[in-house]
């Protein structure tokens, strides 16, 4: 199998998407070309992987010996940067939050397939996770009917500074625990739950040195009358960092994803993904633990799709762009006390 070389761009969180690459897609692809607008950056992580060093996104898009870009920049204005690499005619993964202009984010991703480019991300991803498609396979078994409500929740120990990046910035980074890490519950929500209808957003600043908020929650109303809410935080130090944990009702059972305390010794990447189904006036029972979860980048299907052309996907641009609409809203939502409707 020939690997295909890949240029990374933003090189903040491009740095350790450079390792992820390296470490766990190395068979598909190899790290050729890196490149940040703060040169010096480029010219450091192509240093210790033997990579080109770029110091614009034109100068690299020029480059013909590199027909596939991750990009890893800030999501405001990443789709008008996903128009000039697909238009270069390379092939993109990039990241969540994928956008936080919705018209935007659908029509750069409608360009794509006109254009016959792939474009791929981490959350949601193109095709379900394993946990999603457990989901799905339950809720036809055990004939779960339909969804009422979820309750979700993620969180971390970080004790951050301000250091002028778009983290600082609330026009940027809204409600940064959501936005930052909650923003895969939300691509979770929309695929489990429908198309959103309102939400109301309260957040605090705890422990953080930035001007933006720590921790966060967030209600929300989707079309078919079922309700869900989201809580993060990045002031809880408990050795369950990220775990994205679900509790969703159905009007014939529950699904569970990640509920309840990890064993003692047991650390977060060991044990992945416990999940368990209760149905039937609970009578039923099934449960299964998972080695992959949703907001895995899934390199072995972008690699498919740039070789074989495949724009196939199951997770289409309108349910990338129902979750741009909730994180959009939640910007509206700093300002006010509320609700807002999408």
């Amino acid at each position: 199998m020939e690997r295909i070389k890949i240029g990374v761009v933003g090189l903040n969180f491009g740095r350790h998407m450079v390792g992820e690459i390296r470490e766990r897609a190395s068979a598909y692809f190899e790290v050729a070309a890196v490149c940040d607008t703060e040169f010096a950056k480029a010219e450091a992580v192509a240093s210790e992987t033997g990579a080109k060093a770029y110091g614009s996104l034109e100068e690299l898009l020029a480059d013909g010996d590199i027909p596939a870009i991750g990009l890893f920049t800030g999501p405001v204005g990443r789709a008008a940067c996903i128009r000039k690499i697909i238009n270069a005619g390379k092939d993109v993964m990039t990241t969540k939050p994928f956008e936080l202009d919705p018209e935007a984010a659908r029509a750069v991703l409608e360009e794509a397939e006109r254009l016959g480019r792939v474009v791929h991300l981490n959350s949601p991803s193109p095709f379900p996770a394993e946990d999603m498609a457990k989901i799905a396979e339950w809720r036809e078994k055990y004939n779960l009917g339909r969804p009422i409500a979820c309750r979700c929740s993620v969180w971390s120990n970080y004790r951050e500074q301000a250091d002028g990046t778009w983290y600082d910035d609330p026009a940027r980074c809204p409600a940064p625990p959501i936005y930052r890490l909650g923003i895969y519950l939300i691509n979770d929500l929309v695929q489990l739950l429908g198309e959103p209808e309102s939400i109301h957003l309260m957040q605090s600043r705890i422990f953080t040195g930035r001007p933006t908020s720590d921790t966060a929650q967030m209600s929300v109303r989707f079309a078919n009358g079922a309700l869900a809410n989201v809580f993060s935080s990045f002031c809880v130090d408990d050795g369950q960092n990220h775990r994205n944990a679900l509790e969703l009702n159905f009007e014939n059972g529950t699904v569970y994803r990640n509920i309840g305390p990890l064993k003692p010794g047991v650390r977060v990447g060991e044990t992945v993904n416990p999940m368990q189904v209760v149905a039937g006036g609970g009578n039923l029972y099934e449960e299964c633990v998972l080695r992959g979860h949703s907001g895995d980048y899934l390199w072995d299907r972008f690699y498919q799709a740039v070789t074989q052309r495949n724009l196939a996907a199951e997770v289409g641009a309108d349910i990338v762009a129902a979750g741009v609409r909730i994180m959009e809203a939640m910007q509206r939502a700093q300002w006010t006390d509320g609700v807002i409707r999408l």
